[in-house]
């Protein structure tokens, strides 16, 4: 048996009620339709293969209708079995369970990647861009939104002497365990180090403020935040960022069956199926297939 990873901690978001507790009925249907314009304009016109990192319960996953093939990608299975019985038994989706510091896939199978409203639970920022870009084709479309520590209100409550941490120093802050803000340039940083050449950014949210939310008309705020994402003013509590992965790497992008593109999250060798089982020949690692979706989790062994 061989030796396992060791990753840093995952937040996970397994049995949570993150669907109706945060975003059903909650007051954010603001935040919900302008992350939902920043991301229309950031993405390409056509594609072949999406990863959804941190797809959730697929709040945002009809956004990719330019893409034959999505796959949703959650470290909670719970989520994970919300979004497929929304979407139904469409081949289109493909449903793994799996964290991102160890992507269960082959190397350049995929020709865009997002990750909205996840990475601000990253404490390695960096490794996990380095599995975002080995799993992506040269020239590949990466949709990254982070958390934003040089916003408005953090430089404002900092220059009151209100909160002790730096907005605009470089290194991350973790507000709360498992929640960190980034700087942009740290973020821009990271995804050059990690084979990402940055190409755009977006501020979103500029209203996120319960008054305002409270007060004025959602069109009104929609609108305008709309407008101000062509600003560049990058002091929003939210940054969508387009990259595009550069380099000399495999493109894999042909590929089409589910099966062919995993691979063994702990050593990378491909998977045979055996009924609802996946392993791997040379390792004897197992991996289940439960209610649709592939588990990896935690091997079976």
């Amino acid at each position: 048996m061989p030796e396992r990873k060791t990753r840093p901690e995952i937040c996970d978001y397994e049995g949570s009620n993150y669907r109706t507790e945060f975003w059903e009925n909650q007051g954010r249907e603001y935040e919900d339709r302008v992350e939902r314009v920043a991301l229309r304009r950031l993405l390409p016109r056509r594609g072949k293969r999406l990863l959804e990192i941190g797809a959730g319960f697929g709040r945002l996953t009809e956004e990719y209708a330019m893409y034959d093939q999505v796959v949703l990608l959650d470290y909670s299975f719970s989520q994970l079995r919300y979004a497929r019985d929304h979407y139904g038994d469409d081949k289109r989706f493909i449903y793994v369970a799996a964290d991102a510091y160890s992507l269960p896939f082959r190397a350049g199978v995929f020709d865009g990647a997002s990750m909205i409203r996840t990475i601000h639970h990253m404490s390695d920022v960096r490794s996990v861009l380095r599995q975002v870009r080995r799993v992506m084709a040269p020239g590949g479309t990466f949709i990254l939104e982070h958390a934003n520590k040089q916003n408005l209100k953090a430089i404002l409550r900092y220059a009151l002497k209100k909160q002790d941490w730096n907005p605009h120093a470089l290194e991350p802050v973790e507000f709360v365990e498992l929640n960190f803000d980034f700087h942009p340039q740290y973020i821009k940083n990271a995804l050059e180090s990690g084979g990402f050449a940055l190409k755009q950014r977006i501020p979103v949210s500029f209203f996120r403020v319960d008054t305002l939310k409270k007060s004025l008309p959602l069109g009104l705020l929609v609108t305008v935040d709309s407008v101000l994402q062509y600003s560049g003013l990058l002091v929003a509590p939210s940054v969508f960022t387009r990259s595009v992965a550069t380099g000399q790497s495999a493109d894999n992008t042909a590929i089409h069956e589910p099966l062919a593109l995993m691979a063994c999250p702990e050593t990378g060798e491909t998977l045979t199926q055996e009924g609802d089982t996946l392993f791997s020949t040379r390792s004897g690692l197992r991996y289940s297939i439960r209610d649709g979706i592939y588990d990896f989790k935690a091997s079976l062994d």
